[in-house]
């Protein structure tokens, strides 16, 4: 007799299950969808946060230029004719770089 009370509130206690596994297979296909658009797509702050990224590297190249085209200057002016060679390589390089850097904020 309680075997059968038990099979008899089987299809209720199953009917949650069911229900609840049909919604999670209907909106599935939009979780994962969602998702992929979220890892496909990048955020403004991402944006900006990659775009500072860029810009800390192009102001330490020019760091590294500046200090590089100093030496070379200074060993051209004592004699060195291949360093001054070097200068100007190297100040065009420099030149290039100081292009990509966005312009300082004036003083008004």
């Amino acid at each position: 007799m309680r075997g059968i009370a038990l099979l008899a509130l089987l299809p209720l206690t199953l009917g949650g299950c069911v229900a609840r596994t049909a919604v999670d297979a209907a909106t599935a296909p939009v979780k994962v969808a969602g998702k992929a658009v979220d890892l496909a797509t990048t955020s403004q702050s991402e944006r900006d946060e990659e775009r500072g990224r860029e810009l800390r590297k192009l102001e330490e190249r020019a760091g590294r230029l500046e200090r590089q085209y100093e030496r070379e200057r200074r060993n051209c002016l004592d004699g060195d004719r291949r360093a001054c060679s070097d200068a100007q390589g190297t100040y065009a390089e420099l030149q290039l770089v100081l292009r990509q850097l966005p312009a300082p904020p004036t003083d008004d």
